[in-house]
Parts: structure tokens; sequence; C-alpha cells
């Protein structure tokens, strides 16, 4: 009983098999909470998406100043030589004028509808933003999680390929003292080598998941904290699609970013339609200087001034232009605005139904999650059993070594398979909460609540109430 009892609970053992782990010290293990404020801090995407946002929400004061006075001030210097017929009746001067202009817009439509799409405009740039931040919560989970995936994946591995050694060594031995032969040893090796290359492929997929760890964080992290196997696999909250799709419609950032693209758009073509009004000014301008420079000469013989000094100008009045013909130029820039607005309607139509798609499909996945979940616990459980039995049955003569390594197999599988199934349920619960528009830093902070700074992926990469279930179901098969 004891044998057969240490077989069926050999993947739980496994931490003190082959290639054992040296454990992190809790102070080094870093957590998701951490993990996202890093990111939030030194990631490069998200620090250029920043930069973007400042950069596009200036095209407000820029479209404002059309509407606000215009001043600017200047000089201007020159030498004047008239000659009549003789050089000896030239006349040379140096001038010297200061001026200063001002303009005030009083009606200019094209520039007030440029207003207005600019602050739409700068609307949708803080929304993008907004959802660019979303998604880094996301990212920050989906990179953290993938270090936990394949530090459980690398467990298994370890186990599969421990258990592989263990077969190895029986064959042998029965090899040895003649109750098997050659061939039984020959397919032990086989999966035993198998295994040990899945091991190192494992373990460079931890290596490349903490890459991606110190890209996203832009910092070195030795461990992370693993998430215990009492978190709560529950259905959405409310658990109706319709009410999803409904705060989706309603709440996702990027469908209400493509809302005041929209806007942005109509009014686009509003400015190119208000080229054909007519715009009215109030200008006023002041000049000083010689009154040569200014044209009032006030000319005697020879073209000699009678008044060489000093004068001034001042000058006030409206402006007004009506615009006739630019040779087509505005109405081709109606059309293209027109278009565009069209391309826009129908981009952010395509957004919303992929909104609306993703949102039904990660509703269906968290719920089938919910239930694959307990589903690939069971499977473990069951491929133990299968796994004890054939075991059996290789030591009675029933069954062969291949049937005994397959049966291995599939049980590794399933402990793959579950953990797969964990990790793809809490992304999944991320990800809808994303398309709905309601994630948040604080799902991260309830996720950390569920985490285990002691976590060792050796000794924790299965539920720990495992062997005692195994070993219930042993005990319920043993008169079978």
């Amino acid at each position: 009983m004891l044998r057969r009892l240490s077989l069926a609970i050999a993947v739980a053992a496994a931490s003190v098999g082959l290639v054992q782990a040296e454990e992190a010290p809790l102070s080094s293990k870093t957590d998701l909470v951490t993990v996202y404020q890093e990111a939030a801090q030194n990631n490069a995407d998200i620090a250029a998406a920043r930069a973007d946002y400042q950069a596009r929400r200036e095209v407000v004061p820029q479209a404002r100043a059309g509407l606000l006075p215009n001043l600017s001030a200047g000089a201007n210097y020159g030498d004047t030589r008239t000659e009549v017929d003789s050089p000896s009746a030239a006349l040379s001067r140096s001038g010297l004028v200061y001026q200063a202009n001002l303009s005030q817009p009083l009606f200019r439509a094209d520039r007030w509808f440029q207003l207005q799409a600019a602050e739409a405009t700068s609307e949708q740039a803080a929304l993008e933003l907004s959802a660019t931040e979303q998604n880094l919560i996301l990212q920050s989970a989906e990179t953290y999680f993938a270090v936990l995936r394949a530090q459980d994946n690398l467990a298994s591995t370890k186990a599969e390929e421990a258990a592989f050694k263990r077969q190895l060594d029986q064959a042998n031995e029965r090899f040895d003292v003649g109750l098997s032969d050659k061939t039984d040893v020959l397919e032990a090796q086989a999966g035993f080598d198998t295994a040990r290359a899945n091991r190192l492929l494992a373990k460079r997929a931890v290596d490349d998941a903490f890459e991606a760890l110190v890209a996203l964080t832009n910092r070195d992290h030795l461990a992370v904290e693993g998430i215990v196997h009492t978190l709560p696999v529950l259905a959405p909250t409310p658990n109706d699609a319709k009410s999803w799709v409904d705060t989706a419609a309603t709440q996702n950032l990027n469908l209400q970013a493509s809302l005041y693209a929209v806007n942005a758009a109509e009014e686009n073509l509003r400015q190119r339609k208000a080229g054909h009004a007519p715009t009215l000014d109030a200008v006023a301008s002041y000049q000083k200087g010689d009154n040569d420079s200014l044209g009032f000469t006030n000319s005697g013989a020879f073209g000699a001034p009678r008044y060489s000094g000093d004068v001034s100008q001042r000058t006030i009045g409206l402006q007004l232009n009506i615009p006739l013909y630019s040779g087509g130029l505005t109405s081709s820039q109606v059309r293209e605005a027109y278009q565009r607005l069209g391309q826009t309607e129908q981009l952010r139509e395509s957004l919303r139904r992929q909104v609306v798609q993703n949102t039904r499909n990660l509703f269906r996945a968290v719920n089938t999650d919910v239930e694959t979940v307990q589903a690939r616990k069971q499977s473990i459980i069951s491929n133990q059993s299968a796994l004890e039995a054939t075991e059996i049955g290789y030591q009675v003569g029933t069954r062969n070594i291949v049937d005994v390594l397959d049966a291995q197999r599939q049980l590794y599988s399933a402990v793959r398979n579950y953990n797969d199934a964990r990790y793809d349920y809490i992304l999944n619960n991320l990800r809808l909460k994303q398309a709905a528009g309601t994630l948040s830093p604080a799902d991260l902070d309830a996720l950390g609540s569920f985490l285990k700074p002691d976590y060792n992926p050796d000794k924790d990469f299965l539920p720990p109430d495992l062997a005692s279930a195994a070993e219930e179901r042993l005990k319920n098969n043993q008169d079978y």
C-alpha cells in the first residue's frame, strides 16, 4: 500500500526529485502590484504614449490662436539714391522706419470650426492615452503570470523527468534480474531523454519570461510571488453577456475615443465648407520714421524733399475678404473632408463590432474557464489513478512499459493543462474588464491578496489537497 501510494502522489513529491531549484529569499521576490507600478514609471512605451498625448493636446492652443489678436512689430532701414539727369544732381537719403500691426479676427467661421475640431482631437488623445495606460495594467499581469506559468511548467517537467528516471531505474533492475527484456530499458531510456529535453526547453522559457519582465519594468527580478490554489474561481459578475456588452458600449475607452474622432471629422468638414464664407478682421497699424521712407516726400526741384524730418502714421479699419474663386481648392477640400468623415464613421462602427465580439467571447471564455479549472484538476486525479493502475498491471505482466510511459505523459500533460487553465481564467477575467472599460489597478490589488510570498514552484505547482484526493481515490478502489 505504501509503495502504491507513493507512486500515486509522485507529482506532489517531485520537489525532492531531479534538479531541485534554489529558493530565492522572500525579500527579493517581486509582487504583481510592484511590477505594475515599476512599469508605469519606467516602461518606454507608456512614456512615449504620454509624450504623444502632450504633443497632440497642443492643437487646441494652436487653433485658438487663429481667433485671438495678432500683434507684430518690426523695423525697416533703407538707403535711397535719386538721380535726375546728372550725377551732380543726385540725392541720397537713408531712412529708418518702425512699425507695429494689430489684427483681430471678427468673423472667421473656418477658424472657429478648426478650434472645435482641435478640442475633439484633444479629448480623443486623452482617451487613447487612458486606454494605453489601462492596457499597461493587462500587459503587466500577462507578463507576470507568463513567468508563473513558465515556472509551473518547468516544475512539472522536472517532476516528469524524475518520474521517467525512476521508471528507467526500475526497467534496468528488472532487466538485470531477468524480469524484462532490453526493449523495456530502451523505451524507458527514450522517455527519459525526451523528458530531459523538455525540461531544458522549459528552463529556457522561464528565462525568456523573466527577460520580458525586465523589458517591461527596466529592472532585474530574481523571483516573483506565486498565486495560491485557493483563488476563488467564479463566474463573472453579473453573469449576463448583455450587461457586459452594454457596459463596453458606454465605457470602452477606445470606443469613446473613436466617438471624438468622428466629432473632429465633422468639425473639420464644417471648417472646409466655411472656406466659402467671407472673413472680417479689425486691423490697426502704426508707423514712424523718415518721411521719405513713408512716402511723404513733398518733392521740390530735382525730387528734393521740402521736409526731411520724421513722421508717424496711424491706421485703423475693417478688412473684408470675400472668396470668389481659388481654382477649385476649397471645393476639393470639402470633398476630401466628407470622405474622411465617412472613413472615420466606418472605422468607429468596425471598432464597435469588434468590442462587442471581444466582450461576448471573453464572457464565454471566463465561464468556460470556471468549469475547465475544476475539470483539469479532476483530470490530474484521474490520471494519477490511471498511472497507478497501469503501473500495477506492468508489475503483474498485463501491461507493458509503453503503457506506463504513456500514462505518465498523460499525467504530466494534465498537470500542465491544469495550470494553463488557472492562468487563463485570471487573464481572461482581466481582459473582459478591459473590454468593458472597467479594468483598474484595483483589480491587481485584489489579485495581490492571493499571492504567496514563499511560493516555491517545485512544491506548489499543484493544489495541496491533490495528494489527499489521490489517496482517497485509491482507498475507494481497493476492492476493485
